[in-house]
């Protein structure tokens, strides 16, 4: 999706900031497979608005190059800007503007299946890691796609996803074959909001590219569904499974 077209940088992070126990949760994640090795330079690969890109330069108090190709979403990161660490660049994941063996970790969020040829991605991953460094991708999946909370309420929503993640055997495929070795794979549960009323205002923002392909009828009709349920779920926190592949070259 090109979302220099689509307004849906302006409503990004309303739609999806957990706040900072969440954001916490990531790091504390990433941190534990970057292990003992010194990480000076990091690339946050499609930062979009730059949700993750701070907290990494704080918790690793390492240089953050922030890459995504949408100029709406860098406009957006580079207004709350607050870190001389950081810094944000115009780019694709498929030529990377990095130069060889520069980074000690990538940090990749929700952008495996936005890659125009995820093959090249991986390859342009593994040219700009140093040996040893990892590739940290947190994302989607086809094969968990019945987990996702908006899809029982959007069900319109389904054939676009399957259409649209990627399976865990192909991206392990894609990486591998980029040169990379698999640390692991894991799963872990983020709380997205604290109950139903709430998870329906983050919707509402206009933050989810799925979503956005829905025609208005179809959003509208997913909407009452699920304001509908939250007057009967009541204080019932809203969560979602996010797969993690860890890489290392």
């Amino acid at each position: 999706m090109d979302y220099d077209t689509t307004d849906i940088p302006v409503g990004y992070d309303r739609g999806r900031d957990h706040g900072p126990e969440v954001l916490q949760l990531w790091m504390n994640v990433v941190g534990s497979y970057a292990g003992k090795q010194p990480v000076t330079t990091i690339l946050d690969l499609g930062c979009g608005t730059g949700r993750f890109s701070e907290a990494l330069a704080d918790h690793f108090d390492a240089e953050v190059a922030g890459i995504d190709p949408s100029t709406k979403m860098l406009d957006q990161a580079r207004t709350k800007l607050r870190d001389h660490r950081v810094r944000y660049e115009l780019g694709r994941a498929e030529a990377i503007p990095l130069a060889n063996d520069s980074v000690d970790l990538i940090f990749m969020s929700m952008i495996f299946h936005h890659f125009d040829e995820p093959t090249l991605a991986a390859r342009e991953c593994r040219r700009v890691l140093r040996d040893g460094a990892i590739a940290f991708l947190r994302t989607g999946v086809h094969d968990r796609i019945a987990s996702y909370p908006y899809v029982e309420f959007f069900p319109e929503t389904r054939p676009i996803l399957e259409d649209t993640l990627p399976t865990a055997a192909h991206i392990r495929e894609v990486f591998e074959s980029a040169g990379f070795s698999t640390v692991d794979t894991d799963l872990v549960i983020q709380q997205i909001a604290p109950d139903y009323v709430a998870y329906a205002e983050k919707l509402a923002a206009g933050a989810d590219s799925v979503l956005s392909r829905l025609s208005p009828s179809d959003f509208q009709a997913g909407m009452q569904a699920l304001h509908t349920h939250a007057t009967r779920a009541g204080a019932k926190p809203v969560t979602e499974p996010i797969d993690v592949f860890v890489f290392r070259k």
